[in-house]
């Protein structure tokens, strides 16, 4: 994510189980234990370029309830991406960023493989998370 510096502040908070970093009123960030992982906020409004999973439109639904992302239905993704890498899943029309997983399989595999889970959801809109900015607005 590109996050330029400025005069708002960065903070740390809990909600329920999660910690979070904010960035002003927007939770851009969850503090994970051995990693930092953006919220679908946080790259609606930074941008990030690398680390993308496209799924297909027929896998939003599914990635919608919170379901893991499934090797058929992704159409390309970041070929630097290594298992256990967190990584964020868009759709192909609108390349807009729908969940936040942790990878199961290098990118180059996720492109072309055809069966089995790819990446394992760790946050996605509609979720709590999403939906605690919605409360806000």
């Amino acid at each position: 994510m590109d996050i330029a510096p400025g005069d708002t502040p960065v903070d740390e908070a809990e909600a329920g189980d999660l910690r979070l970093l904010f960035l002003g009123p927007d939770p851009i960030a969850i503090l994970l234990e051995d990693r930092v992982a953006p919220t679908v906020r946080g790259l609606l409004a930074h941008p990030a370029r690398d680390r993308f999973v496209t799924v297909d439109m027929g896998a939003v639904p599914y990635l919608y309830n919170g379901a893991d992302v499934m090797a058929p239905g992704i159409v390309d993704a970041d070929p630097r991406i290594q298992p256990g890498d967190i990584v964020w899943i868009r759709d192909e029309k609108n390349r807009r960023p729908l969940a936040v997983g942790k990878a199961l399989m290098d990118g180059a595999t996720m492109a072309r493989e055809e069966r089995g889970k790819a990446a394992d959801t760790i946050h996605h809109v509609g979720d709590a998370l999403w939906n605690l900015g919605e409360e806000e607005a």
